[in-house]
């Protein structure tokens, strides 16, 4: 199994050069604890400060060496070709192979600030990402759809093949990754039994489509303590002040042994990826777990 990291990129600071210091630092740190994916996500007109995806990747790939990077974008708040240029950027910048993680969105404010509506998600998302999938691969591209435009052509292109990834929870949306996609990324709030049955029903329709997906990936927002009792009092103060909807089972909060335990039983699900966010924003926090997680990935290393 492998285990990469979303940095968080909501950071509440009054100074927002400390925000993007701590994403820097966190970068580096997964890249010295031999993390084996690094990304960031998409979120726009946020009421707190939010560090967009692509000029912080930019700079959190100095920090990262050849292991796979990407960001999530909500395809249908972007134009598919300002998309598909951003990508082409990014990945001439990584070392590496680059991922393009998509979702579809969900809050009407952030469409509306954006000039656009959920009613119109699903299809805008399926137009947007054959766009930029065959602007990426070098074609000349006109639309008369959700997105309109005409000859679209990118210069600046991947030199190896950019891999795609959708988000989904709905039984929809899951099939859209399984028949779309490369892989699949399911939701951190998802308990144990729910993320078996996702994972069953994606590597089910993969099957149904004659797709063998490289990777089955799920979020999870974890704290790797010094014991398993500095993990359950970081996990604890954290629960006492509300946290971010996520069902307390769903989270992963131990010792080494402990959450690596409990990302073994995720790979026997099927899972080939776990991808980390922190649920504490405590820096020194942050770090120590960090370092601690290069001792979780070496246990994983034959699951």
């Amino acid at each position: 199994m492998r285990v990469g990291i979303s940095l968080t990129s909501s950071h509440a600071v009054k100074d927002p050069r400390e925000g993007a210091r701590w994403m820097i630092e966190r970068a580096a740190a997964a890249r010295q604890a031999g993390l084996d994916s690094l990304f960031v996500g998409d979120h726009h007109a946020t009421p707190g400060p939010y560090y967009q995806n692509v000029p912080i990747l930019g700079r959190l790939l100095a920090e990262w060496g050849d292991a796979p990077a990407g960001c999530l974008f909500l395809l249908p708040l972007w134009n598919p070709v300002l998309v598909a240029e951003q990508v082409g950027t990014l990945a001439a910048i990584a070392r590496g192979r680059f991922i393009v993680q998509c979702g579809l969105g969900y809050d009407e404010a952030q469409f509306a600030a954006m000039g656009t509506t959920l009613k119109y998600r699903p299809s805008a998302f399926e137009e947007s990402f054959s766009i930029v999938q065959r602007l990426l691969r070098g074609e000349t591209v006109s639309s008369a759809g959700r997105f309109a435009f005409r000859d679209a052509r990118l210069a600046l292109r991947p030199a190896e093949n950019v891999e795609y990834w959708i988000g989904a929870s709905a039984r929809p949306a899951i099939d859209r990754a399984a028949r779309l996609a490369d892989g699949f990324l399911a939701s951190p709030s998802l308990p144990l039994d729910e993320a078996r049955d996702q994972a069953a029903y994606y590597l089910e329709r993969c099957k149904a489509y004659g797709r063998t997906p490289p990777a089955v990936a799920i979020r999870r927002d974890i704290y790797v303590g010094e014991s398993a009792a500095d993990a359950d009092d970081v996990k604890g103060k954290v629960l006492a002040t509300g946290y971010r909807g996520i069902p307390p089972a769903a989270l992963v909060a131990g010792s080494v042994e402990g959450v690596a335990e409990r990302f073994a039983a995720l790979a026997a699900l099927g899972y080939t990826d776990v991808i980390v966010r922190h649920l504490t924003n405590d820096q020194p926090k942050v770090l120590g777990s960090l370092s601690r997680l290069r001792k979780v990935r070496e246990s994983l290393a034959s699951v």
